[in-house]
């Protein structure tokens, strides 16, 4: 048994580009024919953790963070869509989407991580905010989407009210930008080399190539 690739992703679940990110890193380890020799563990980055629980509209959200007029807006919104579509994720935008607070999704990734179940969690997640148009600081929609990747949705939602589990994320969020991350997804090879944004397929390959060799 060779030693697996250790791949750390920092991301946030209403990232769009941690979505394509990981979904092109996903491609390249499957066209590698990689899957048995990459261990991926997920780790926390809020890209607006002073957003308050009711959130705010994206459009908003977008103009006020990044100074973007709606028309730069609806030109990446379109870009987002057609690069995700090209990679089988649907990226749905509507007006009244909401920016949501992502804290208590971390506080489940990381509970999803004793089990395994941490890439599939995140997916569903990403999925439940891109695709289907739902709140995922909800403790419903949370609760549904630990139902539907098979965890304990009763132990789950307990460690959304337990201290020590919300201040280990705020800890390891720490952790990451103490190392300098300050943009997402940076995805780290084995703790050494990092590679920032949502590279492509091509790139990832030959990182991957090279780490094997």
């Amino acid at each position: 048994m060779t030693k697996k690739i250790k791949i750390d992703i920092v991301s946030d679940v209403v990232c769009p580009w941690c979505t394509i990110g990981y979904k092109r890193l996903a491609k390249a380890i499957s066209e590698l024919g990689m899957e048995d020799q990459v261990e991926i563990e997920w780790h926390p980055f809020e890209l607006n953790p002073n957003m308050p629980s009711e959130g705010q509209n994206v459009n908003e959200h977008l103009a006020e963070k990044y100074g973007s007029t709606l028309e730069q807006q609806k030109a990446s919104k379109q870009q987002m869509t057609l690069v995700g579509k090209e990679l089988g994720f649907i990226f749905d935008y509507f007006d009244d989407m909401r920016m949501v607070n992502t804290l208590d999704a971390h506080v489940l990734l990381e509970y999803a991580k004793e089990f395994g179940k941490q890439t599939e969690l995140n997916m569903r997640l990403t999925t439940a905010f891109f695709s289907e148009r739902k709140d995922v600081s909800n403790r419903d929609v949370l609760k549904q989407a630990l139902l539907d990747v098979g965890l304990n949705a009763e132990e789950g939602l307990a460690k959304l009210d337990n201290d020590e589990a919300r201040y280990e994320v705020k800890t390891k969020e720490g952790y990451w930008q103490n190392l300098g991350v300050s943009s997402v997804p940076t995805v780290v090879f084995n703790g050494k080399s990092a590679v920032t944004g949502a590279q492509p397929v091509e790139l990832f390959k030959e990182v991957l190539t090279e780490l094997m060799e």
